[in-house]
């Protein structure tokens, strides 16, 4: 149960037009189905002071992709929320981690992938990448299992075919540059219009 459930309100994700705008809210319990929304999301990437790369394993009782390994966190913003905070939030919720780094690398990334039920993700989904100095402390709602990997060896067999993970970790591990601790921390204004700052 997230935070937000906890204090009494039900989590919501932020519904976008094919520009990225905001057009709407939905309940997330209710949003993935065999036609969902195109909605806003992010992925993270987390590695430890050693270049080690925190890899995650889905809850069985997820509604996508139950029990399937992926990247670190992924998560919504929440409506109103500044993008990173929702960014830091997921990740503390979920694995109990605090982000002494935090950067957007893949600012635009966008995905659809079916599941073999007909189940749908649709999500402008920008990708950020960040460095911890804990252990992660994992929330079995949401996580089975959390192991810090070799980013190089774990990147060569994602790309070569060796490694089973989500489709949207496939996607992003291909657009990633080779070290993603060295990526360049992306402007803000290239995010999708509903994720931007204001001002």
């Amino acid at each position: 149960m997230s935070a937000l459930e906890t204090h009494g309100a039900v989590e919501q994700v932020v519904l976008l037009d094919e520009d990225g705008r905001a057009v709407g809210r939905a309940d997330k319990a209710t949003v993935h189905h065999r036609d969902t929304p195109l909605h806003l999301a992010f992925s993270c990437y987390v590695f430890d002071r050693r270049g080690r790369f925190l890899l995650t394993q889905r809850a069985a009782s997820k509604r996508t992709w139950p029990a399937v390994w992926t990247n670190s966190a992924c998560g919504h913003p929440a409506p109103d929320e500044p993008f990173l905070d929702g960014v830091r939030r997921r990740v503390g919720q979920e694995l109990g981690l605090d982000l002494a780094e935090l950067r957007l690398v893949l600012p635009t990334f966008r995905y659809r992938a079916v599941m073999a039920d007909g189940t749908v993700e649709n999500e402008m989904c920008p990708v950020t990448v960040a460095v911890t100095d804990d252990e992660p402390r994992a929330d079995p709602d949401e996580v089975d299992a959390a192991v810090w990997v070799d980013w190089a060896e774990f990147r060569a067999d994602v790309l070569a075919g060796r490694r089973e993970v989500s489709p949207w970790c496939v996607q992003q591990v291909e657009a990633l540059p080779a070290d993603p601790l060295a990526a360049a921390d992306r402007d803000p204004s290239m995010l999708p219009p509903a994720a931007r700052p204001p001002g």
